[in-house]
């Protein structure tokens, strides 16, 4: 893993740049960005995917895996994440030929310029915020430049160029580069203590965002509920914060949450009350809705107008995102990687599932993240899902512990019969397609590439029967 350098110098000027793991949803999002301006763009990323495939339908020149010789001799400027090892080929050339190497949350503050700034921050629900904030404001006839951790459904793009004096970024508090951007007004999901590994200690993690917070030019915009938010507000010195969420004290109040399928809510501001309604299910998502609410309003828009726009609002790539239905199981995948995240999309499931079960196909993600936390994802997938299958650990940028692998999750349940590790991935295919029967939900989660699965786990229900043994036409073959 490469610590990112923010003291690195950010060139004036970019005419060629290469990524180094280009196919991420962030990365390509980037370099999408940085054609849409005129810039050549290269990159080259460890494995092949639709991603990769669409960034060259758009003008990029792509490579699969990772060598010297893919950096071309007009590059300028190396983008790198902090996912690639120092060891990187097109990483130690960059270095060598004295080219600008910057992280990608230096390109993004290049790609920024001096426009004006809404980051979107916190521990989960940031993508969804984002999502929401962008597609809202597109909807009240502006057109925002973005960036987005994820695919935006409605758009099927992660950033845009935009040609409006607002950006709205999703600003990611993982290694600390949401500091660095010049931001108008800031909001904060929630602060559930994570990355631990860079931060060193909780009260780092909540120094963090608080600086993020004060460091606001305009507004602060953060969850009245949220403890972890709570602590943070208690160290702001800003002169203008809002607060959202469930509280009585929250200055954009949301209330009458109903879960039946797509979430309705209420919401209340200086003295007006508005009722929505979502297209995505879940609980959260009419929290995440307050939080996008009150940055409009922060923007200058009416309470009605705003809930109106964020009512549209149909969800990104890999939250909650249904993939196919085959013999009556539905397939869904969503990115939650932390004990907090996963609750909340198994609770969503819950809602529309109906009289069908929950199956989660769940990939830890970090060994560090899965040594600290196992009971806690346990005791999260024991409590939501039905029955849990658990991967492998996804080791992301770290190197592996001893010991430490998805067994750790699956020791941890009080009740083995509803749990079932299983490292190879076919294996685990079989086995889920096995378990599931009709009117089922299989929920994959996890940031790493679990979504990688569901084309396994699609064939093998189309192998099985609802009693879970072969079907006729699998034997046939």
């Amino acid at each position: 893993m490469i610590k990112p350098d923010l003291s690195l110098p950010i060139p004036d000027d970019i005419r060629a740049a290469h990524f180094i793991g280009i196919g991420g949803s962030g990365m390509s999002g980037l370099a999408r960005m940085l054609l849409a301006r005129g810039i050549r763009v290269s990159g080259s990323d460890r494995a092949d995917s639709p991603g990769l495939r669409a960034l060259e339908a758009a003008g990029a020149t792509v490579f699969v895996g990772h060598d010297a010789a893919n950096l071309g001799d007009d590059v300028d400027t190396v983008v790198h994440t902090g996912a690639i090892w120092p060891e990187n080929p097109e990483f130690v050339l960059a270095k060598q030929r004295g080219l600008h190497v910057i992280h990608r949350s230096q390109a993004l503050h290049w790609l920024i310029g001096g426009r004006r700034l809404v980051s979107v921050a916190g521990a989960h629900g940031k993508t969804t915020s984002t999502g929401m904030i962008v597609t809202a404001l597109q909807r009240l006839g502006t057109d925002p430049a973005f960036v987005n951790g994820g695919v935006i459904a409605e758009l099927g793009v992660s950033s845009g160029i935009g040609s409006d004096e607002l950006f709205v970024i999703e600003a990611d508090e993982s290694d600390g580069t949401f500091l660095l951007y010049d931001t108008s007004i800031a909001l904060i999901t929630n602060v559930d203590p994570d990355h631990l590994d860079h931060y060193g200690s909780d009260d780092a993690f909540v120094d963090a965002f608080a600086r993020f917070a004060n460091e606001a030019r305009e507004q602060v915009v953060i969850s009245a509920d949220d403890p972890g938010a709570r602590r943070v507000t208690e160290r702001l010195t800003h002169s203008d914060v809002v607060t959202f969420g469930e509280s009585d004290a929250a200055t954009v109040r949301v209330s009458d949450i109903r879960t039946d399928g797509a979430v309705a809510f209420r919401l209340t501001y200086d003295g007006v009350t508005v009722d929505g309604r979502l297209a995505v299910p879940g609980a959260h998502n009419a929290i995440n809705a307050a939080g996008a609410v009150a940055v409009l309003i922060g923007l200058g828009y009416g309470l009605e107008e705003a809930v109106r726009a964020v009512e549209g609002f149909a969800g990104t790539a890999r939250r909650f995102e249904l993939h196919d239905t085959v013999r009556g199981v539905s397939v869904y995948d969503d990115y939650a990687h932390h004990p907090t995240e996963v609750a909340a999309a198994l609770a969503a499931a819950r809602t529309v599932v109906g009289d069908g079960r929950i199956i989660a196909l769940h990939q830890p993600h970090t060994f560090s993240r899965t040594q600290l936390m196992s009971h806690q994802f346990a005791g999260v997938l024991e409590h939501y899902a039905d029955h849990t299958v658990v991967l492998d650990v996804y080791g992301a940028r770290e190197d592996p512990i001893p010991g430490v692998t998805g067994a750790l999750v699956s020791e941890a349940f009080a009740d083995p019969e509803r749990v079932h590790f299983v490292a190879d991935w076919q294996a685990a295919a079989d086995y889920t397609a096995a378990v599931a029967r009709d009117g089922d939900y299989v929920v994959t989660l996890g940031c790493g590439n679990v979504n990688l699965i569901i084309p396994q786990v699609l064939d093998a229900l189309a192998r099985t029967d609802a009693s879970g043994t072969p079907s006729s036409a699998a034997a046939g073959e």
